[in-house]
């Protein structure tokens, strides 16, 4: 550094681009105009009501198909346990033909730590279904903030919702980077 002080170093860059960034546009057109006006409180209960239903409808939707999915990809376990069980003297006992001609105790006991040892690769799997069918349809996008409920003018649907707000929300993404 031929004898220039740190304070001058750079300077002059700092001062040239300040004058270029003057700021960021919004990310939405519609909610850069105005705040939002709030609610009266029995407008807002009624709406914040109205929200918490909708998100815990959302979220039995959520858990019948994670019930669905789970249950089709356990389904091998089920049956493989369930039979074990069914058919060792220590526990049911049945008395169906084919706990009498194919399975003893040996075979019933192989079963049951069959469906055991199966149970995790196919809870992974199950997770991975669910997770990834949850994301292409967007389903986590459904669920609606409280703010909904607080302000006038608020939007029911976020801009990337295709699946659950189909009437006229625009699914392009609207944020700088």
């Amino acid at each position: 550094m031929s004898g220039q002080e740190p304070e001058e170093f750079g300077a002059e860059i700092v001062s040239g681009k300040s004058g270029m960034v003057a700021g960021l546009p919004p990310y939405d057109m519609e909610q850069q105009l105005l705040p939002r006006e709030p609610r009266s409180p029995c407008c807002c209960l009624a709406w914040s009501l109205l929200v918490t239903a909708i998100n815990c409808l959302l979220f039995l939707l959520h858990l019948l198909l994670m019930l669905l999915i789970f249950t089709l990809v356990l389904l091998p376990t089920i049956v493989v346990v369930y039979f074990g069980f069914q058919c060792h003297s220590q526990v049911l006992h049945s008395s169906a033909r084919y706990c009498r001609s194919i399975l003893d105790d040996n075979s019933s006991s192989a079963l049951i730590i069959l469906g055991f040892v199966i149970m995790s690769p196919l809870l992974v799997v199950a997770m991975a279904i669910y997770c990834s069918l949850a994301r292409r349809l967007q389903l986590l996008l459904c669920f609606q903030p409280l703010s909904l409920a607080l302000y006038k003018g608020g939007h029911c649907c976020p801009p990337r919702a295709a699946l659950c707000c189909a009437r006229g929300c625009s699914p392009q993404l609207r944020a700088w980077v």
